[in-house]
């Protein structure tokens, strides 16, 4: 099962990035997954999971929006979404492209989580009422 892999990798970036944007705990993680990714979502599900354990994840909800497979089609001259993967071909000419626009995505699109409040060295409570006027 390789979504056990991939779930791990996907909570480092996110544990990543919300240090990096200054998140505590995160509530939930947003994913794009596009529907020929090779991934099964109800498995990712079930490894996030276990992955998140003692993670700053822990407990967060993992949002999936599924991608659909989106083809250009040369007779009709534009981009046309699939009804289903297989056959690739346009769902109003029935003409076969293999030129995928969309669909294979596995991206990590959006956290959402907490901001982390930190404590200004030097200030007490007198100061910070002055500063607000009271």
């Amino acid at each position: 099962m390789h979504e056990l892999s991939i779930t791990h990798s996907l909570v480092e970036l996110a544990t990543e990035e919300a240090r990096r944007r200054g998140l505590g705990r995160i509530r939930a993680v947003h994913l794009r997954v596009g529907v020929l990714s090779g991934v099964v979502t109800e498995a990712l599900r079930f490894c996030f999971n276990v992955a998140t354990a003692g993670t700053p994840l822990e407990g967060a909800r993992l949002l999936v929006d599924e991608v659909p497979v989106e083809i250009f089609c040369p007779r009709c001259a534009e981009p046309k979404i699939l009804p289903a993967p297989l056959p690739m071909a346009c769902p109003v000419c029935g003409t076969r492209s293999a030129e995928v626009l969309r669909g294979r995505e596995l991206e990590l699109y959006a956290l959402e989580g907490e901001l982390e409040l930190y404590a200004l060295e030097g200030r007490d409570h007198d100061a910070d009422a002055e500063d607000r006027g009271a």
